[in-house]
């Protein structure tokens, strides 16, 4: 922990003393949304990808701490690790039609097999009007629900989503339907607030309705309902140039769990529902961003070895600091997060209590290169009908480095 901060401690020095950067960005917002109808169709579309390597075992005080959707290189068995290889395919065909397709080329769908090819997203953008103010958003996308889970994994600072709130979703996309609006100001804003380096969550409009499945990404539906979802969020831009987004949503709809033969339970259709607030003060330079959920979903219960529908309740808190140098940039971060309640993608929908400390670092060296250092501090149960008493605590140290293509 020590070696960690004098670590983090020496990156910070050496940036403040290449540069003073300590006043609020006023950067000017640019325009990126109109379409070059000089171009062919295929010279519209854009190729471009990341990839993130981890190493998650240095300073490990306990190998039975894991987190099986954060990242399942945690704990005992682990060792260096893929966790992401994604090839994104995107791009304006036609003047009203958008395309994005995401595969993933190092998608872990077990223990036992990693790197397997899975579709990520393979979504179409119908727009209704010509300033493609109204969309509709056709096929596999992410659910609006949650400034994190919207932030592409290649801007957020810490490692993981949160358990709170992307346990709604488990990789934070499904099939279905999606309708945004926003006016042309604004979506030019959400494209700023990515490119800048702000860390923005991407366009997914001022207001989303939506209608999917609810099996979640990548998983066959296996009931006869669908999932409704909507939200409501605003970038404000202030005087001084500091950007504020403020965000409500909520979705419902009924989800079917997997059970182990050891579940003493019947029930395997259960209500899945949640309502959520946010907030983000972007890091211009300092920062800050929470997010609290509550809801009703499936967790299993220990006591009487079933799965039951029951209350969860959850959310995190990140501070964080940019600072600009020359020829790089250091954002220091620091967050705290809780979450009571199921996983229902989990075996049994397991149940959780989660108590997590992370304090970071990410060192963006080159547009092309990041490298992220992150110390948590750890207070898990995790309990399914086979561990139905699994209480873990500990710390570690993980390392992330990631390529931007």
């Amino acid at each position: 922990m020590k070696k960690y901060l004098g670590s983090a401690a020496f990156l910070v020095g050496l940036c403040l003393g290449q540069s003073s950067y300590s006043q609020v960005e006023k950067p000017k917002e640019s325009t990126g949304l109109k379409l070059d109808l000089a171009k062919k169709w295929f010279e519209r579309i854009s190729l471009r990808g990341y990839a993130q390597v981890r190493y998650n075992r240095l300073f490990e005080t306990n190998s039975k701490l894991k987190c099986e959707q954060c990242d399942r290189s945690w704990g005992e068995n682990g060792g260096f690790f893929v966790r992401r290889g994604r090839l994104i395919l995107s791009g304006d065909v036609s003047d009203r039609l958008y395309i994005y397709v995401q595969p993933d080329f190092a998608s872990n769908v077990s223990n036992s097999f990693q790197h397997s090819f899975q579709i990520r997203d393979a979504y179409f953008d119908l727009a209704v009007d010509s300033k493609k103010e109204f969309r509709f958003r056709v096929g596999q996308s992410k659910v609006p629900y949650g400034f994190e889970n919207m932030q592409s994994s290649q801007n957020r600072l810490s490692l993981d989503r949160v358990d709170a709130l992307n346990s709604s979703v488990a990789n934070e996309r499904d099939l279905g339907v999606m309708f945004y609006w926003a006016n042309a100001n604004i979506r030019e804003r959400f494209a700023f607030l990515v490119k800048s380096g702000l860390k923005g969550s991407g366009d997914y409009g001022i207001f989303g309705l939506g209608v999917y499945n609810g099996q979640t990404a990548n998983r066959a539906e296996v009931n006869n309902n669908s999932h409704v979802v909507a939200r409501l969020t605003y970038p404000f831009k202030f005087k001084n140039g500091q950007y504020v987004e403020a965000s409500i949503q909520g979705y419902s709809g009924k989800y079917t769990i997997e059970k182990d033969a050891a579940n003493k339970g019947t029930q395997t259709l259960f209500d899945d529902r949640r309502a959520a607030a946010s907030l983000v003060v972007y890091p211009q330079p300092f920062g800050f961003q929470a997010e609290y959920n509550v809801g009703k979903g499936p967790e299993f219960d220990p006591a009487t070895m079933t799965t039951q529908l029951k209350k969860l309740w959850g959310g995190y808190a990140q501070v964080m600091y940019r600072y600009n140098c020359p020829n790089h940039q250091l954002m220091p971060f620091a967050k705290y997060q809780y979450y009571h309640g199921g996983k229902k993608q989990e075996i049994d929908a397991r149940r959780y209590i989660v108590n997590d400390i992370e304090l970071g670092v990410e060192w963006q060296w080159k547009d092309y290169f990041e490298l992220t250092a992150l110390y948590t501090i750890s207070d898990r149960v995790f309990e399914d009908s086979k561990l139905p008493q699994n209480h873990q605590k500990g710390s570690l140290l993980r390392l992330q480095a990631q390529f931007n293509f």
